[in-house]
């Protein structure tokens, strides 16, 4: 292993270590989430359509200065798509405002980009985001995790792993899933994975298309993936829905936020969660 490598090692090491939210999955697993970050219109257009094919549900990171935005990831959300979204069933979480880094600005400009981003969901959709967040570009540093931590519901980052028993809601681990058929094998180890560990796997995504950008995947590879999740007897839920599981509601965290509105949100959500068929 050369230095750089045992410098991210020890680095990822010490981000996991502090700053910790503890939260205890017990044996509600094994739990599968789909998420999707920015949010280009095709997660939704047909990313959604496969979970909802499949009676399921995922969480969209979306960074709300990218609505209308066309990239090498596609065409991005619209305010309709934020609309059908919502209405599908599915969860809206926060990725910054302009999908910033939080290692290219101050912390105390990283927070308010956080902040925003949520406001514009708010001002958006007339609803407030159920607090979920997750790292742009997966970077993350000490201070930014301490204090978004004190902001947010949860916030996911994109080291591999599976969450559990004991799980960090102040950096969760997520699993890309990007590519086509030839990840195939891989996906189902860490499916098969989670379920002897009976822990939390989370996938994250971009674009959903044929010929997807290389952060994204093929309608294909989600469609074995779901599939695969299902008939190995996961529990296929969003982000808000684990969180509701093992977290109190009198212990969520909604800064700036109707605290009342939101722990009914989460009380609703958690009972929704413990119906989910297995």
């Amino acid at each position: 292993m050369n230095v750089k490598a045992q410098v991210g090692r020890l680095r990822q090491r010490l981000l996991s270590s502090v700053y910790r939210r503890p939260a205890a999955l017990g044996s509600r697993g094994p739990i599968v989430s789909f998420t999707f970050d920015d949010f280009p219109r095709t997660a939704l257009t047909i990313g959604g359509a496969i979970l909802k094919d499949h009676s399921v549900r995922g969480t969209y990171y979306a960074a709300m200065g990218l609505m209308n935005v066309s990239n090498h990831q596609g065409d991005h959300f619209r305010r309709e798509d934020l609309e059908a979204l919502l209405r599908d069933g599915h969860e809206l979480g926060s990725h910054t405002f302009s999908h910033i880094s939080c290692r290219s600005v101050s912390t105390t400009s990283f927070r308010e980009e956080v902040a925003k981003g949520r406001r514009a969901v708010e001002e958006l959709t007339g609803r407030s985001d159920v607090g979920n967040f997750a790292f742009p570009f997966g970077e993350v540093t000490l201070q930014a995790k301490k204090a978004v931590g004190l902001d947010v519901a949860s916030s996911r980052g994109i080291w591999s792993g599976v969450n559990g028993p004991d799980i960090d809601l102040n950096l969760l681990r997520a699993n890309s899933l990007y590519g086509g058929d030839d990840r195939r094998v891989e996906v189902q180890e860490l499916i098969l994975e989670n379920e002897r560990r009976k822990g939390w796997l989370i996938f994250y995504s971009h674009d959903v298309r044929p010929n997807p950008s290389r952060f994204g995947c093929t309608p294909e590879l989600l469609k074995f993936a779901v599939s695969f999740a299902s008939r190995q007897n996961s529990r296929i839920l969003t982000m808000a829905d684990v969180v509701g599981l093992v977290v109190p509601v009198d212990k969520l965290v909604f800064r700036g936020q109707d605290r009342d509105q939101e722990a009914e949100m989460a009380s609703g959500r958690r009972h929704s969660a413990c119906q989910e068929p297995r």
